[in-house]
């Protein structure tokens, strides 16, 4: 073996770590008396220490204040939702105005298809891609049948090109080109939950508006994992959850992104809400609805604050850490590394389904187990009791997710040396 994969090598890496003291920052569920090896970032991130001092004050701030405490202090709940504008702005590469965070990625999506899905009998299709992640598909279909068109037809999936089930951007023009005059909406992620393959939003950006139609992004696997520019990019919306990568807890409130050249046009149709109301005037509590400027128009209700203290801790990390970019050069390194220990010492038990190219991945590795899906759950639950976790998506593939906050380099070799065991090597 040689010495860049050896565990003395993964020590050596992890005493280098810029953010090894980030790990501290986390609580860990236990195993046998010690920190479980956690690959389930992907899903549901770990918790913030700092996460529980947040929550205790805004019950602080209830227990002694009641409705006071819309109004009172740099924290008060009138305003709650801005203080973490500006973090989840630089995470996603957007304005402050073009952020808020608010229910839940569903409830997003749904909304920002009243305003972004506008089809026509000329223009009645969504294109988005085969395989996607229910809630997507779910939502798709039903609002194409809403507005009283057939999924069957008006329902364009693209399917995989590539060797495990990967989708190339040259496959996704072909479509988009050949569906141009009827799409109405390009919907896609910006990392694919199964395969892990992470996508050029710009390029699909240019590519649907070239054939007008409207874009958006489904970011809930890509926020907190891999860079994002989006109001540069420049597609209508963007939807994501901040309990995966960004360890805002499970059911997190979740965030919503409109370009900025949207958010003066009172023409686009919205479901109104009188949070959405522009605040100078919302408490004269006149009939007509009169949107706030920014991505701010869009919400329907006050925020969920004890919702939303979470996040505050989470997004203070990220801030502690370096931001976005210092988290995805280790996160470059520990997948890089994830993936070569795969190779070199796992050939023949599993096979590496996520793209080889680093910038075609993010914290993410899809792994098939040889042998087929009885073979791979057994590896699955083996992992599970020795205290190594990662996650499992039907029908075969097993999700290790490497993630730079918490995760270690030692960590890596704690998951191969275990599969070996498994597998008698």
């Amino acid at each position: 073996m040689s010495e860049i994969l050896s565990r003395t090598h993964a020590v050596a890496l992890d005493a280098a770590d810029p953010l090894r003291a980030i790990r501290n920052d986390f609580v860990f569920p236990q195993h046998n008396h010690r920190d479980q090896t956690y690959f389930v970032g992907n899903s549901l991130g770990l918790q913030p220490r700092g996460a529980k001092a947040a929550v205790q004050e805004v019950m602080d701030k209830w227990a002694g204040l009641a409705v006071e405490g819309h109004f009172t202090g740099d924290t008060q709940w009138l305003r709650y939702h801005r203080l973490v504008s500006e973090q989840l702005a630089r995470v996603v590469g957007a304005l402050p105005s073009e952020v808020v965070a608010m229910n839940t990625l569903s409830v997003n999506l749904h909304l920002m298809m009243v305003s972004f899905y506008r089809p026509t009998a000329q223009r009645p299709a969504i294109l988005m891609e085969a395989g996607a992640f229910p809630t997507d598909r779910h939502a798709v279909e039903s609002q194409i049948r809403f507005h009283g068109f057939d999924p069957a037809t008006d329902l364009i999936e693209v399917q995989p090109d590539e060797p495990n089930g990967t989708i190339s951007l040259q496959a996704i023009e072909r479509a988009i080109t050949e569906h141009g005059p009827r799409l109405a909406l390009v919907l896609w992620p910006g990392v694919q939950y199964r395969s892990g393959q992470v996508f050029d939003l710009d390029a699909i950006t240019r590519m649907a508006r070239l054939q007008g139609a409207r874009v958006g992004f489904d970011l809930a696997h890509s926020v907190g994992n891999v860079p994002l520019q989006l109001h540069d990019i420049a597609p209508d919306f963007a939807v994501w959850c901040h309990y995966k990568y960004l360890n805002a807890g499970p059911g997190a409130v979740a965030g919503c992104f409109v370009h900025e050249r949207h958010h003066r046009d009172t023409s686009l149709p919205r479901f109104a809400g009188w949070w959405g109301h522009e605040e100078a005037t919302r408490f004269k509590m006149a009939p007509q609805f009169v949107p706030a400027v920014g991505a701010e128009g869009w919400q329907l209700s006050n925020p969920p604050v004890l919702g939303l203290a979470p996040l505050r801790a989470a997004l203070d990390v990220v801030d502690k850490a370096g931001g976005i970019a210092a988290m995805r050069d280790k996160s470059l390194r520990l997948t890089g590394l994830l993936d070569a220990l795969v190779r070199a010492r796992l050939a023949g038990v599993l096979d590496v389904l996520t793209p080889t190219e680093p910038d075609r991945r993010g914290c993410q590795l899809s792994l098939r187990v040889a042998g087929g899906r009885e073979r791979g759950r057994s590896l699955f639950e083996y992992l599970q009791t020795v205290g190594v976790l990662g996650d499992w998506r039907e029908p075969d593939v097993i999700r290790i997710s490497p993630t730079p906050l918490y995760n270690r380099y030692q960590d890596l070799h704690h998951f191969i040396d275990e599969v070996e065991a498994w597998a008698g090597l």
